[in-house]
């Protein structure tokens, strides 16, 4: 079978299996914003649902296409033919997870979208807008980026949640991100590959870098130079993640399910740089902290 096909086949048995509460969801989304479900971005679709958007498109098989037609088979018509944008940009991952990310033009991207090379231009400005905004949706991007920024909360479930939006991101298909990847390692000085250097890794280094930065000013965190620490926390699982499609071929090897594998990488990495607690005072408060505050 084709890797088209397996798709093919996996899409089929997502659209069959999209739960009634998202349906729901997605309706009662459609009528407070007074638009067609079509319209709805899967974002606000999500916040309706009470679930992560990274939730609702592995729920949905990394496209909201089943959604739709779920929503048809509930006897509401969805809306119309989805924007251009949305369109073009579930078009250029596809092209990218099957072809690599060469094989996204914007010709190949309009003939894929029905839609014209005019009116890619009139929504993204070019080839690197619409670039940017496969990763947003196709990679944790913006799932990281919410959960490192919000409010400090625990080392080790901070670590664990990292761990499950990158293995998720890495793969759910279309296998965006990995393909991205594999082009950057393969030809680092190609012209398709500088979208990845300038938009989507100081993205992915900037918020694991503050986040990381923090916790180490904060000593429960190993103070390690910064890059090599975010190279130790992210190398083994993206390389195991990446490699995972080849080992299920390899006659004898039985992988550990996702999971269980997110979970051996987050103790690895917290028994090699997390710090016992700085012991509290009687008000509370650090005392490693209360004598730096002196």
């Amino acid at each position: 079978m084709s890797p088209k096909d397996e798709f093919d086949r996996l899409q089929d048995v997502n659209r069959a299996e999209v739960p009634s509460e998202l349906v729901r969801a997605a309706l009662r989304a459609a009528a407070r914003l007074n638009r067609d479900v079509a319209d709805v971005p899967i974002l606000a679709i999500a916040q309706e649902a009470g679930i992560s958007r990274s939730t609702l498109l592995r729920r949905l098989g990394g496209t909201r296409q089943a959604l739709d037609e779920a929503v048809r088979a509930a006897g509401v018509d969805p809306g119309g033919q989805r924007p251009v944008r949305d369109r073009a940009v579930e078009a250029a991952a596809h092209q990218i997870g099957e072809q690599g990310l060469a094989a996204a033009t914007l010709e190949a991207v309009a003939a894929s979208a029905q839609c014209s090379v005019h009116s890619l231009y009139a929504t993204f400005g070019g080839r690197d807008e619409l670039l940017r905004a496969v990763f947003d949706r196709y990679s944790p991007i913006l799932d990281l980026e919410e959960t490192l920024s919000g409010p400090p909360a625990d080392l080790a479930e901070t670590v664990r949640r990292v761990y499950r939006l990158l293995a998720d991101g890495l793969a759910r298909p279309p296998r965006v991100l990995p393909a991205v990847l594999a082009q950057a390692l393969a030809r680092p000085n190609d012209e398709g590959t500088d979208i990845l250097a300038r938009h989507f890794a100081p993205r992915l280094l900037g918020g694991l870098g503050r986040w990381l930065a923090a916790e180490v000013a904060a000593g429960r965190v190993r103070d390690l130079p910064l890059l090599l620490l975010i190279h130790q926390m992210a190398g083994p699982l993206v390389l195991h993640f990446l490699l995972r499609p080849v080992g299920e071929r390899v006659p004898g090897v039985v992988l550990p399910s996702v999971e269980e594998a997110c979970e051996v990488f987050a103790e690895t990495f917290l028994r090699a740089v997390a710090l016992p607690e700085p012991p509290a005072g009687a008000d509370g408060h650090p005392l490693l902290h209360r004598e730096e505050l002196r």
